[in-house]
């Protein structure tokens, strides 16, 4: 595994965020959703699509509390433009469990 710096860390822009809205992604190659998450006022909102489709749904998704790097450069997926990278990381069967933090916290905070 490959060391980084701190410094290198810190250009990482980690926040958390929460979903406002979400609809299935059917054109996608693989099952995913998009997603548009709302990072509070300083971010705003911004939409991604995931491949999450083993653990939620969109509707279990509104209202979900989850973690992004909002400072990656957009991307096209599809026909659709990512705007942000959700986190999560695999289960046993390795689909995807987005990461989120364990307490109520403010929209737009970022991880340290």
């Amino acid at each position: 595994m490959a060391e980084i710096s701190f410094d290198d860390f810190l250009k990482v822009d980690i926040r958390v965020g929460k979903v406002v809205r979400a609809e299935p992604y059917p054109e996608a190659r693989k099952p995913a959703i998009k997603m548009w998450v709302d990072f509070g006022p300083e971010i705003g909102e911004r939409k991604t699509s995931a491949q999450v489709t083993k653990h939620y749904t969109p509707e279990s998704l509104i209202g979900k509390t989850v973690i992004g790097v909002v400072n990656f450069p957009p991307r096209q997926i599809g026909k659709f433009m990512s705007e942000v990278l959700v986190l999560g990381v695999p289960d046993a069967e390795n689909e995807v469990v987005l990461l989120s933090p364990g307490q109520d916290v403010p929209l737009g905070g970022r991880m340290f």
